[in-house]
């Protein structure tokens, strides 16, 4: 029996995850592939597709035709949607964040999300890339795990 919270092992399959990130903060996109990509590297999981969208609004579309593929095993989806001036980034916000959970429950594959905000401020997002980026890693690596030991019974 594992430890209360801890991350089941993933070594024994190497899990194949799609990397699909919003480009609009292009500097802060690039620096939390960067992370993603060594997260999925140190857990044995190999990245199945590195793919980037325009912005955050364009992650569901990509992120559906990517859960479709029978050889990718889960993704992480990565970007920055700003406080702003208005509520757009809030809305913008829900919207695609319930999207990615109606895909993640209609493909049966967890989605890390690693998209900062809405809301937060380009401070903020710089102080919590890393974070936000491995921690996706994490999340879906293991749900990943769990959805494996609970399948076999």
């Amino acid at each position: 029996m594992r430890a209360e919270g801890s991350i089941p092992s993933t070594r024994t399959v190497k899990r194949r995850i799609a990397l699909i990130t919003g480009y609009f903060h292009q500097t802060l996109a690039e620096e939390m592939v960067s992370f993603a990509k060594a997260e999925l590297t140190a857990a044995g999981a190999e990245v199945a597709a590195d793919i980037s969208v325009a912005g955050s609004y364009e992650v569901p579309l990509v992120l559906d035709a990517v859960l479709q593929d029978s050889q990718v095993d889960g993704a992480v989806v990565l970007g920055y949607i700003d406080k702003g001036e208005t509520l757009h980034g809030e809305v913008m916000g829900q919207v695609v964040f319930r999207t990615i959970l109606d895909l993640e429950l209609k493909y049966q594959k967890p989605v890390g999300m690693g998209i900062i905000g809405p809301g937060a401020t380009p401070e903020q997002a710089e102080a919590r890339k890393e974070t936000a980026a491995r921690g996706a890693v994490k999340a879906v690596l293991r749900s990943l795990a769990t959805l494996a030991e609970l399948s076999r019974g």
